[in-house]
C-alpha cells in the first residue's frame, strides 16, 4: 500500500467513524503552561479554580483543525465554520469543572485525558458526552495534533438518572413510611429449613415441638439489613446503632412462639404472611404490633431479601381491651358486672362443680345520702365497697355489682364456713375503710348461702338474698327503735 492510499484511509477512517471526533491543535496550551510553571505555579487546578478566565485563556490557545461528519450532526452544524464560531454555545454550564480536570491531567504530563461532560447541540439540546483525548504519537513534545473523541452517552445518561430517581423515591417511601419497616436476610433460615427437610422430616410443627431450640437458632439467624426512621419512632431508639444493639430487648423469649408460627408458614410455602405479635420498645414498654412479612419478588429461593412492616396497634389492642372491659366490669367500683356474675353462674353449673357460695351485699342508706349530699357522695359509697370487695376476693371468686346498690360475691368451691370467713373479712374491711371516711360511714347488708347437692345456683342466690334482706329489715329496725 503507498503512502497516498494509506492517507486516504486514514482520512475516511476520520470522517466516517460512528463517533465525534476532533483534530486540534494544543501547541498554544502547551507554551500556556510553560510560562505559568516559569512563574511558580504547581496546582493548576486550585490556580484555574481561583480565577476562572484562567480556564477561558486555557481554551483560547486552543484551535480546532479538523471535525468529522458525526460531530456536525451531533452538534447541529452546517459546517466546521458554523461550529467553530459556535464553540461557546456548545461548551458551556455544566463543563468548567470537567473541563479543568482535563486541563490538570495535561499538566501532570498525561498524553491522554478524558472526562464525562455535558455539552449542547447549537439547537440548545443537551448532550451527555464520555470525552477522550490524546496526544498524537510524534507530536509529544509540541501538542499540536490531539485527537479528541466524543462519544453520546445521553440515553445511558438518561437511564441513570431515572434508575436514581427510582431509587431516590423508593428510599423516600422507605424512609418516610409511617409505619415500621424491616429489610432483612432470611438466607441462612432457608439453608436450616432445607436441611431439615433432606433429613426426611415432613411434619415441621411436630419437629419444632420435639427440637424448639431450633426456633432459638433461627431467630438468632435473621441478618437485619436496614430500617427506617418510623421503627427509631416505634421503639424508641435515638439512632440505629443503638436499636440494632438492644434486638434482645425488642423480640423477648415469649417472641417464640409466634415466630414459630412464622416458620411453619415459610415451610409451607407460605412467602406472604399477616399476624399480630407483642414487642416491646427500649424503655420496656410493650408493643402491640400488626406483622406483615414478604419474601421480594426475585428472592424467592433464597430468601436473601425480605421486608417486615410492623403497623403499631397498642391504641387499639388497648382500646379493645377497655370495651372488652367495660363488657365485664362495672366502671364506678371497678367489679364485674351482672352480665359477667350472670354468665359465672352458669359457667359454673354446667361444669358441676361443688360447693359454690354466694354472698349477696346491700349498701344501706344509698338513697338518703344522695338526698341529703347529692349523687356525687352516693357514687363515693359505692366506690368505697368496690375498693373493699376488690381487696377482700381472690381468684376463683369475683365480685360484682349486681345492681344499684346490691353486690354479689360468688365463691366456688368454699363451703359455710368459708363463706362465713369472708363475710367476717368484708366488715372487717369496711371497719377499716370507715376509719379514713369517718363522715360518712359504710354500712352493709349481708346474706351468704351455700349450694346443696343438686340445687340450681339461682336458688343459692335466692337463698343468700333472702338473709340479707333479713340483716337489711334488722337494720333499720334497729335504727327506729334507737330514734324512739
Amino acid at each position: 500500500m503507498d503512502i497516498e492510499t494509506a492517507l486516504s484511509d486514514s482520512a475516511n477512517i476520520f470522517e466516517l467513524a460512528p463517533i465525534s471526533l476532533w483534530l486540534e491543535d494544543y501547541s498554544g496550551l502547551r507554551e500556556q503552561f510553560d510560562v505559568w510553571r516559569a512563574q511558580g505555579i504547581s496546582d493548576l487546578k486550585a490556580f484555574l479554580m481561583e480565577d476562572t478566565s484562567r480556564l477561558r485563556l486555557c481554551t483560547s490557545q486552543i484551535r480546532v483543525l479538523k471535525v468529522n461528519h458525526r460531530t456536525l450532526s451531533l452538534f447541529e452544524a452546517d459546517d466546521v465554520n458554523h461550529l467553530v464560531a459556535n464553540l461557546e454555545r456548545i461548551f458551556r454550564d455544566d463543563m468548567q469543572e470537567p473541563h479543568i480536570d482535563e486541563m490538570v491531567q495535561l499538566w501532570n504530563g498525561s498524553l491522554t485525558f478524558y472526562s464525562d461532560t455535558i455539552n449542547y447541540s447549537l439547537n440548545g439540546r443537551r448532550i451527555d458526552i464520555q470525552l477522550k483525548g490524546r496526544i498524537l504519537p510524534g507530536h509529544e513534545d509540541s501538542w499540536d495534533r490531539v485527537l479528541l473523541s466524543i462519544e453520546d452517552v445521553t440515553a445511558r445518561e438518561d437511564a441513570r438518572r431515572e434508575q436514581d430517581r427510582h431509587k431516590q423515591y423508593a428510599e423516600g417511601l422507605f424512609e418516610h413510611s409511617p409505619v415500621s419497616l424491616w429489610v432483612e436476610d432470611f438466607s441462612r433460615i432457608k439453608q436450616l429449613m432445607d436441611d431439615v427437610r433432606q433429613r426426611g422430616i415432613l411434619d415441621f410443627r411436630v419437629f419444632t415441638d420435639v427440637h424448639p431450640e431450633f426456633v432459638r437458632q433461627c431467630l438468632s439467624e435473621i441478618r437485619v439489613l436496614d430500617i427506617n426512621n418510623e421503627t427509631l419512632v416505634l421503639f424508641l431508639a435515638p439512632d440505629k446503632k443503638t436499636l440494632l444493639q438492644n434486638l434482645p430487648h425488642i423480640f423477648k423469649e415469649e417472641m417464640a412462639a409466634s415466630f414459630r408460627e412464622q416458620l411453619v408458614d415459610l415451610w409451607n410455602g407460605v412467602l406472604f404472611q399477616r399476624r399480630e405479635v407483642v414487642n416491646y420498645a427500649l424503655d420496656g414498654s410493650e408493643r402491640h404490633v400488626l406483622l406483615q412479612f414478604s419474601v421480594l419478588p426475585g428472592h424467592e429461593n433464597d430468601w436473601s431479601l425480605v421486608q417486615v412492616a410492623l403497623t403499631d396497634i397498642t391504641a387499639r389492642k388497648k382500646a379493645e381491651a377497655y370495651l372488652e372491659y367495660l363488657g365485664k366490669h362495672d366502671v364506678l367500683t371497678k367489679l364485674h358486672n351482672r352480665a359477667y356474675y350472670v354468665d359465672e353462674l352458669n359457667r359454673l353449673e354446667r361444669k358441676g362443680d361443688t360447693p359454690v357460695s354466694i354472698i349477696i351485699i346491700d349498701l344501706n342508706g344509698l338513697k338518703a345520702a344522695n338526698d341529703q349530699w347529692g349523687h356525687a357522695t352516693g357514687d363515693g359509697l359505692l366506690r368505697r365497697i368496690g375498693e373493699v370487695l376488690n381487696e377482700a376476693v381472690e381468684q376463683p371468686g369475683h365480685a360484682a355489682r349486681i345492681g344499684g346498690d346490691e353486690f354479689a360475691v360468688v365463691l366456688p368451691y368454699v363451703d359455710e364456713r368459708g363463706a362465713e370467713n369472708m363475710v367476717e373479712e368484708i366488715q372487717r374491711l369496711v371497719e377499716i375503710n370507715n376509719q379514713y371516711y369517718s363522715q360518712l360511714k359504710l354500712e352493709l347488708s349481708i346474706g351468704s348461702a351455700t349450694s346443696l347437692p343438686g340445687e340450681k345456683l339461682e336458688s343459692v342466690a335466692k337463698r343468700a338474698d333472702i338473709l340479707m334482706y333479713e340483716r337489711k329489715r334488722e337494720h333499720y329496725t334497729a335504727g327506729s327503735t334507737a330514734k324512739l
